[in-house]
């Protein structure tokens, strides 16, 4: 076997999935799908083929023409990371050639899909429907449908949902139809324990949907449940759970998406994907956002009030030039993705919002760089752009260092050729590259070989394979970022910043000057400072939690039954993760390790899947 991925089974002899047809049929009372899968090759292929699963019923695999069974074998034990090996023989038949392009798999998902999120009726906004939704990034779609699931496999799809008629769904993928359900479609006949039968029923509707640009399998996506939506612009709809307040909310949030697809066209390139449509998902969800084309999914943490939140929206359509249509080759080279992509969104932030704003990301970006070193200081392997993950889990590892630690490395080019060559030089890049997948090596030879001369100019090896953070990484400059680091360093000092000084600061500002602040400080500061600007019940989850944070460290319980609640109310990890962490980490912290393992044993079975893991690593790590 020859491996593409070190989280993959997929092999580098095999022919790689050029395109899926999917027929699912949810099952809500049972928190499963079963499905039929047609899978299309590259190129005719007999002997094995190894596809890779995880908490997945196999059962059957079938000749594409005869329907006949297909010799598979499943590994006899999943592996902890990259979970089941399904290995398929493919008939040699040379007198039919078609036979071994293509085959079908019929297969049924667990309650316990690592991907998968099923929430029960009392778990969402209206309380009266369940709703179902998908996080595949890093190795995740594994656990839906057998898949060569590494970013090296670009493949196009098509997908037959069949829901219940009182719900609708919408996918990364461009919506055909809804219609009826038509009669053993897309081979739903053949679905395991009678579910073909039931494909038709009364009560259900099927949605349709048509990838027919490759992507990587991380980016497939979906989300079943009572939606509604509301149009922000040409290219753009707002959908969430049909609750009239959140709806309203994220369309007046994300209102600007329009101007910032017109820039980031300007800055990158005609936009590929014709939608860009925004999912304000249930609080559960485990990321700020992701960026599945055509249907970017969000948390409603980003819904501030003061349109901040759409700082991650250009995250987001900035990866529908750098990571969408140029990908990682595999998790080892996740920078390509994220550093790229956090320099594109805040090239559209300074075009959209002002330089001081694109200054502000910038800074918060750096504080965080810098926290990350810390955090990985026993590790420093994961302080390199291009790191060594064989055994190694990406979610338990994922950090800040390929965004600001990719972005530095970038903007540091900029400034050796000056913006104007260096904007050149990403659209060039954008165009030759993409719907590929590359590693860092091609994208080093691509550099040299766009300018002449930069490797005596930057050490591409020390930026790319060494540890830390470069001696000729950048802080931001700006009169409103020296100011926020300035008060934040009078604090130390004792002085708290004055009402008029911090009159129009809105989330960012009090974000960075926390993030500015000593990790321990004395409880008279910490209740002091929340006194002044009762930080601890602010709408943005960044200053609550970053303000939270320093209580925890400084053993201000004052605010425990704020840190309570709020790791009760969310599921983003970004906020669980160093809530926990700072409850855990250290001696002489019992009482708070009680609290932590209290809060997790009530919230888990809110939290996603994958942030359960994040937690108990934690707990692993400290604990």
């Amino acid at each position: 076997m020859a491996p593409l991925d070190p989280h993959s089974y997929t092999d580098s002899t095999h022919p790689l999935t050029t395109h899926i047809s999917l027929s699912l049929y949810f099952h809500f009372p049972s928190s499963t799908i079963h499905g039929v899968a047609l899978f299309t090759l590259s190129s005719p292929h007999g002997g094995p083929i190894s596809l890779d699963t995880r908490s997945l019923s196999i059962h059957q695999v079938l000749s594409f023409h005869t329907l006949s069974p297909l010799p598979f074998t499943l590994s006899p034990s999943p592996d902890p990371i990259k979970g089941t090996h399904l290995s398929i023989s493919l008939p040699n038949d040379d007198d039919n050639n078609k036979t071994h392009s293509s085959f079908l798999i019929t297969f049924s998902t667990s309650p316990s899909s690592s991907a998968l999120q099923w929430l029960s009726p009392p778990q969402t906004f209206n309380k009266t429907h369940p709703f179902v939704y998908t996080q595949c990034q890093s190795i995740h779609a594994r656990s839906i449908f057998p898949c060569q699931d590494t970013p090296a496999a670009r493949v196009r799809y098509s997908a037959l949902l069949n829901v219940p008629k009182e719900l609708s769904a919408v996918m990364s993928a461009r919506h055909v139809d809804r219609r009826s359900p038509v009669s053993g479609e897309g081979y739903s006949g053949l679905l395991h324990d009678g579910f073909g039968s039931l494909w038709c029923s009364e009560n259900r509707v099927v949605e349709e949907f048509d990838m027919n640009q490759p992507i990587p399998p991380y980016l497939f996506a979906f989300a079943v449940g009572e939606l509604g939506f509301r149009e922000v612009g040409p290219r753009t709809r707002v959908y969430s759970e049909a609750a009239e307040g959140v709806l309203e909310a994220a369309a007046k949030e994300f209102a600007g998406a329009e101007e910032m697809i017109r820039q980031g066209e300007l800055l990158f390139g005609g936009y590929e994907w014709e939608r860009f449509d925004l999912l304000v998902l249930p609080p559960s969800f485990p990321y700020g956002g992701m960026e599945n084309p055509r249907m970017v999914f969000l948390t409603p943490t980003l819904i501030k009030g003061d349109c901040t939140g759409a700082q991650v929206v250009a995250h987001e359509l900035a990866h529908s030039w750098t990571g969408n249509l140029i990908t990682n080759r595999n998790n080892e080279h996740f920078w390509l993705n994220e550093g790229f992509t956090t320099y594109a969104e805040r090239r559209i932030v300074e075009a959209v919002q002002g330089e001081d704003r694109a200054a502000l990301s910038i800074g918060i970006g750096w504080r965080g760089l810098h926290g990350e070193m810390d955090r990985f200081k026993d590790n420093l392997e994961f302080t390199k752009l291009k790191m060594n993950q064989e055994g190694v889990d990406p979610d338990a590892i994922y950090s800040r260092v390929p965004y600001e630690k990719g972005f530095q490395f970038l903007w540091r080019i900029e400034r050796q050729i000056g913006r104007p060559a260096f904007d050149e030089f990403i659209k060039k890049y954008i165009a030759t590259f993409k719907f590929k997948s590359i590693d860092t090596e091609t994208f080093l030879d691509f550099l040299k070989a766009n300018v002449p001369g930069i490797e005596k100019e930057i050490d591409l090896v020390l930026w790319t394979e060494g540890t830390g953070i470069p001696p000729d990484a950048h802080e931001p400059v700006s009169n409103l970022y020296a100011k926020i680091v300035s008060l934040a360093n009078e604090f130390i000092l004792g002085r708290m910043p004055m009402e008029d000084e911090v009159a129009d600061w809105r989330g960012q500002e009090w974000q960075l000057y926390l993030e500015n602040l000593p990790k321990v400080v004395e409880a008279s500061q910490v209740l002091a400072l929340d006194a002044r600007y009762r930080l601890s019940e602010s709408k943005d989850y960044e200053v609550k939690v970053g303000f939270l944070q320093i209580a925890i460290s400084s053993k201000c319980r004052d605010f425990y039954g704020e840190v309570e609640k709020t790791l009760k109310e969310v599921g983003r990890m970004k906020y669980l993760r160093p809530l926990y962490t700072a409850l855990v980490q250290g001696t002489g912290k019992e009482e708070e390790k009680i609290l932590a393992k209290r809060v997790f044993a009530e919230a888990c079975d809110s939290y996603h899947p994958i942030a359960q893991g994040v937690v108990e690593s934690v707990f692993a790590k400290h604990l």
